[in-house]
């Protein structure tokens, strides 16, 4: 079994594995590349002015993270069309579909960045443009391979031209459609053979041979080569699967028991259905499953006490009713009050966020929900979503309120800090004096919130322009 999954840097210890066993199987498998040429190919995942196109690396791996082959695709946003730069699988490798997996995950790319079509370079299968029998032969293969999926060389062009004298084994330029209707014209095509030849060919190929070869196509539409190895109908052209790095999402599937019926509260459970009902429409979204967490990565954010009392006092309150805060100790909170009723008021922020006894499951779980979307990122994946009520932007280190118990977005930038430097963006109406209160001293996690101003909006008390951090924070 084997997965297929897209680089989107080296930032991660698990991309730059992936990476290093990408560089090796460019090592083995094309000889003429240089060594400099390999080892850039983090900066062109990062930088896609380096070579002015922007770099789609997809990696087949194993269950262990075995690397057995990988595609590069080049993506030109402003002429819309798509280079495959190279496609390998590992030496000595058993086959097993991966090269068809790998390119069938191209064409989906491509097909979603809506390009005027798939390009790319396969050297010839004619004994008279190559005479290396051994050759000769891996070209036919290759040729029959893309075949399948209608991808031709174009004819009648001088893009075979040698650009020194003696060069063989010039490449064909091939073309995939990716089931378009329409072949490309001729003005297309030259801005493409000039975009591949002046960039991926910077050095090598003079100018007037990019001249020479440019302005050989003339045709309108492109002519492809009839088919040499598959019968018209053995040809699949369709496009089928969905895109390599869809959202992951993450739905709190514990959120319904935390409904709170009386007046006045406005939190409620729709909101997730409705949402997720939208989401499902837009076929971008891949759901993942919540998993659970210990309790150790709510306390790096949380205070330990008010955790350990929010569980206490949700188990603590009877079906069906809520506890209100209602006495708030601003002027001694070193000492704590016994009665539950009033300790309530000194852990939280206002008097209309409710504890019950559904209140710590759906807020716990939405935690989970919070850091599984967070470390779905950290294996790999390049976006996730996590769908959760209650919400968390309200909750400080050691206080709740605004219908928040637990803050999701903290813990789970928290947990992501460890692989580098975090941002919080916050674009709800009311500001997020839960994430800055909890980071407010701290460098590596940036929060923005961009919200109504205090003087007339919750949490009324935090969110002014000058709270700019402290310490190490501040800035």
């Amino acid at each position: 079994m084997f997965r297929i999954r897209r680089i989107y840097d080296d930032t991660l210890p698990l991309n730059r594995d992936t990476l290093k066993q990408v560089k090796g199987i460019l090592r083995t498998r094309f000889s003429s590349i240089s060594e400099e040429e390999i080892e850039s190919l983090g900066e062109r995942l990062r930088n896609p002015f380096r070579n002015r196109f922007r770099s789609i690396l997809l990696a087949a791996e194993n269950m262990r993270g075995r690397v057995l082959g990988f595609t590069l695709l080049l993506h030109e946003p402003e002429l819309e069309f798509c280079f495959l730069d190279w496609i390998a699988t590992l030496k000595g490798g058993t086959g097993g579909g991966i090269g068809g997996a790998l390119y069938e995950g191209v064409r989906r790319e491509a097909s979603v960045l809506k390009v005027e079509g798939l390009f790319f370079e396969c050297l010839p299968d004619d004994e008279n443009l190559c005479r290396d029998k051994a050759l000769l032969k891996e070209n036919r293969a290759r040729l029959r391979f893309y075949e399948r999926y209608g991808a031709r060389p174009i004819v009648g062009t001088a893009y075979e031209a040698p650009v020194n004298e003696g060069d063989t084994c010039m490449p064909h330029l091939v073309y995939d459609g990716l089931d378009r209707p329409r072949r490309p014209g001729a003005h297309f095509m030259k801005q493409v053979v000039r975009a591949i030849l002046e960039r991926k060919y910077a050095g090598y190929c003079p100018p007037e041979y990019v001249e020479k070869v440019v302005e050989s196509f003339t045709d309108s539409p492109i002519v492809l080569r009839n088919l040499r190895y598959v019968r018209p109908e053995a040809v699949k052209s369709e496009i089928e699967g969905s895109p390599v790095g869809r959202i992951a999402l993450v739905v709190n599937d514990h959120h319904r028991v935390h409904h709170v019926h009386e007046r006045g509260y406005v939190e409620s459970p729709v909101r997730i259905k409705s949402i997720a009902g939208e989401l499902e429409k837009s076929e971008w979204f891949d759901t993942l499953a919540p998993k659970t967490f210990p309790d150790r990565y709510l306390y790096a954010v949380h205070d330990r006490d008010f955790c350990i009392w929010l569980k206490k006092a949700c188990i603590g309150t009877a079906e069906g009713k809520s506890l209100y805060p209602y006495v708030f100790p601003i002027r001694n909170k070193t000492r704590p009050p016994r009665e539950r009723s009033v300790l309530a008021g000194y852990y939280c922020i206002d008097t209309f966020t409710p504890i019950n006894n559904r209140a710590y499951p759906a807020a716990r779980r939405a935690v989970d929900c919070a850091l599984t979307a967070a470390r779905w990122l950290t294996e790999g994946g390049r976006l996730s979503y996590a769908l959760v009520r209650p919400p968390g932007h309200h909750a400080e280190r050691r206080s709740f309120g605004g219908f928040c118990y637990f803050n999701n977005s903290a813990v789970a930038a928290n947990y992501l800090s460890a692989y580098g430097r975090v941002a919080i963006l916050d674009i709800d109406y009311h500001h997020g004096n839960g994430q800055q209160d909890i980071f407010y001293r701290r460098s590596d996690v940036l929060t923005v919130s961009i919200h109504g101003h205090p003087r007339f909006a919750y949490p009324y008390f935090s969110g002014f322009s000058e709270e700019c951090g402290e310490g190490e924070g501040d800035g």
